[in-house]
């Protein structure tokens, strides 16, 4: 380890605990060896058991953080003058994984108001560490007076404003506006808007620098020498909010429907006092409607809006217990499309009174929160200024975090159009909409306009900057074309009139002529069903044996290759050969060192069989047509995965046990151990991407998440960059 970072609150509420993981993700995100430890935890009791942020990282990357300390025992050792026994115990939990990484994250306690152990604790923990202090201050509506004091007070703790130990300060949950007066920060005022990369809560990002700028030039203690702001993070409605089950643990309520509870989301809550005629326009995605028990007809009319496709975020039934079986028995179908169904006995005033109540707190096991939340305060952190504390090299590696940056960022670069034929789609039309707000690709959906209209309407986004074609409308224009690429099969008109009903076949055509770069598609079409007229149309480029694909595997610590996990059955020597090399190459096309693995049953000489040979054969094949990349086989899974297996197995191969590509010899094997590693570990599979097409195709899982599609299309900008 090469550097300690300690992050200290300056007061309660200041959001330490994201503040420390926002940091940690920023610079996981540059590919820097970054860990985590909270030593002392008081989200903890004397009996153990998990705390909410040494448990996020441990569940998401690859760095298992040691047990915190509970602070009740840390109390005793204080309260019995036992501090510096304390502290060993603190620094042997901080160094524990050292040696695995360059700069590690210590999140500090909280202060409370009644105790001082806190304080006490965070400056002998700075002190045993040699770590460097951060700050963290939430700002509300305050002067910049007050700020400035509450620096000066928390910078005191370590040494002051002066100290080389204090390094600077994160400013989290600044409200601002685009009028303020000219010492003051305001809350914001009216709807926050959509956020997008320039846009963020209400104000853009001009604001956001003029309020940094104020901060800076009002607050003396920017002027002290090595005291930086290292960030600013503003207040932000739009981050997800809780769960339907965290609003059920909270309300200790009754489940009627479970339904998909542990999915939905609460974006607004209705009480509905009103008769169901006048309350219609709440009817919306992500709300949560509360209704005494007797409002069956706000029952009924959820139910029914649910049946028509609009994820409400749920019902809570109040005042008594919801017992109709022939009412519950006709609102089955809204069930079995997942509304969430509460009850409790308090009247509806009381339970809407407790629920404005609800803590902020992002619970344990939200990882989707705790992500949308960390990438967010990510991109506000000065990350240049905090690596360039760290005065020896740091060692980078593709890490997860890393690659999905690169990959939003290339993509952004390339600035390519990507056909989506499964345009009315609801996941496709999410999709798009959010890479046209980040910037990822400008994307085209195939489709009846009005159908594309009315789903993104009831999934609540913006196709503002999305070009909708309607394929009834240009599918004629495309027949002559089509004729002519399938003349040699004898294609008649009538024969492509009826092909091009098919939106990929139609899309593919679009990309054979240049009007868009890429095609994604197979939300609910088969692989086959993509890649078949890719085939005929787009064919395979020079050079390329095959059309094969690979998948980007996230685990937690890195991201490797397979492939070929998806298109061909039971590749002979040559295609196997020409799979690994596309797979090499795709690696190192999106910034992973090549070190490839020719998986097999059996390791170097010690197997024998025609199975075997295949994979033997192709390696030597491989070596000869690129004889720079590391390759070797056969390689059994744990030899070119773990590096103790691989000294004993293969200890002369300059890729066993550290293999970032993974050449599998056949379908089955191939898609059997992607979907097994993605299940069993819990981790992200990107693909599969589509590898030795002329233009890029990409195909999609059927049950490919949102955010699936998203980073396939940016994968396919990518592509399309590089073919030119």
């Amino acid at each position: 380890m090469k550097h300690t970072f300690f992050l200290a609150a300056s007061g309660v509420g200041s959001g330490l605990t994201s503040a420390s993981l926002g940091v940690f993700r920023a610079l996981d995100r540059r590919g820097i060896r970054v860990g985590f430890c909270k030593p002392i935890s008081q989200e903890i009791g004397p009996d153990g058991g998990p705390d909410p942020s040494s448990a996020f990282i441990a569940r998401t990357t690859g760095f298992q953080p040691a047990a915190p300390i509970p602070f009740a025992e840390a109390e005793s050792y204080v309260r019995n003058d036992r501090m510096e026994e304390l502290m060993e115990l603190v620094v042997e939990r901080v160094r524990r994984r050292a040696d695995e990484v360059d700069v590690m994250i210590v999140e500090g306690l909280l202060p409370t108001e009644s105790q001082t152990f806190p304080n006490r604790i965070n400056r002998a923990a700075v002190t045993a560490l040699s770590a460097e202090v951060i700050l963290v201050n939430s700002v509300g509506v305050e002067s910049l007076e007050t700020l400035e004091e509450s620096l000066e007070i928390a910078a005191s703790l370590f040494g002051g404003k002066n100290s080389p130990n204090v390094i600077g300060c994160i400013l989290n949950k600044v409200r601002t506006s685009a009028a303020q007066s000219a010492n003051q920060l305001v809350p914001v005022v009216g709807d926050p808007g959509e956020i997008d990369t320039d846009r963020v809560a209400g104000f853009d990002r001009d604001a956001l620098e003029a309020v940094k700028r104020r901060v800076i030039e009002g607050c003396p203690i920017f002027r002290s020498e090595g005291f930086d702001l290292l960030g600013c993070i503003p207040w932000n409605p739009d981050l997800p909010s809780f769960r339907v089950s965290d609003v059920a643990a909270h309300l200790d309520a009754r489940i009627v429907n479970a339904g998909e509870m542990h999915r939905r989301r609460v974006s607004g809550v209705y009480l509905c006092a009103r008769n169901v005629a006048n309350i219609l326009h709440l009817f919306r995605p992500g709300v949560l409607l509360i209704a005494p028990f007797d409002r069956l007809d706000v029952f009924l009319t959820a139910a029914l809006a649910t049946m028509n496709r609009i994820p409400l975020a749920g019902v809570v039934v109040t005042g008594a217990e919801l017992n109709h079986p022939q009412l519950l028995e006709l609102c089955r179908p809204a069930f079995a499309l997942g509304l969430p169904v509460l009850n409790v006995s308090t009247d509806s005033f009381t339970t809407a009174t407790k629920l404005s109540r609800m803590s902020n707190e992002i619970p344990a096991d939200d990882d989707e929160r705790f992500n949308v939340t960390l990438d967010f305060i990510a991109r506000q952190i000065d990350v240049d200024r905090i690596q360039s504390r760290v005065e020896t090299d740091l060692e980078l590696r593709m890490s997860p975090a890393a690659f999905r940056h690169q990959l939003a960022n290339r993509a952004r670069k390339a600035d390519r159009v990507i056909v989506l034929p499964e345009g009315d789609e609801p996941r496709t039309i999410v999709a798009a909409s959010i890479c046209r707000q980040r910037g990822l690709a400008r994307c085209v959906l195939l489709g009846n306009p009005d159908e594309i209209r009315r789903v993104a309407a009831l999934q609540r986004v913006q196709l503002d900057g999305i070009r909708i074609v309607d394929p009834a409308e240009c599918r004629e224009r495309y027949v002559a074309d089509l004729v002519e690429l399938r003349k040699s099969k004898g294609m008649t008109e009538a024969e492509a009139r009826e092909a091009l009903e098919d939106n990929v076949m139609l899309g593919t055509v679009m990309l054979h002529k240049g009007e868009v770069h890429g095609l994604v598609s197979g939300a609910v079409h088969s692989t086959a069903n993509t890649i078949r007229p890719a085939l005929q149309i787009i064919k395979t480029r020079p050079g390329s044996k095959v059309v094969s694909s690979v998948f980007f595997m996230c685990l937690p610590e890195q991201v490797l290759v397979y492939g070929d996990c998806a298109v061909n059955p039971d590749p002979d020597v040559e295609s196997l050969a020409d799979i690994a090399l596309q797979s090499a190459a795709s690696a190192e096309n999106f910034g992973i060192p090549a070190r490839v693995a020719m998986i097999s049953y059996s390791t170097g000489e010690s197997g024998a069989g025609a199975d075997v040979d295949k994979v033997r054969q192709a390696t030597a094949l491989a070596k000869q047509k690129r004889p720079d990349l590391l390759i070797d086989g056969p390689l059994q899974y744990d030899a070119a995965s773990i590096a103790d297996v691989a000294a004993k197995k293969a200890p002369n191969s300059p890729v066993a046990g550290r293999a970032t590509v993974y050449i599998f010899p056949d379908l089955n094997t191939g898609n059997t151990t992607y979907k097994a590693v993605q299940r069993s570990a819990n981790v992200i599979s990107i693909g599969p991407m589509l590898q030795g097409l002329r233009k890029p195709v990409n195909d999609l899982s059927r049950g490919a998440l949102v955010e699936d599609i998203v980073y396939t299309i940016a994968i396919t900008a990518v592509q399309a960059e590089q073919a030119g």
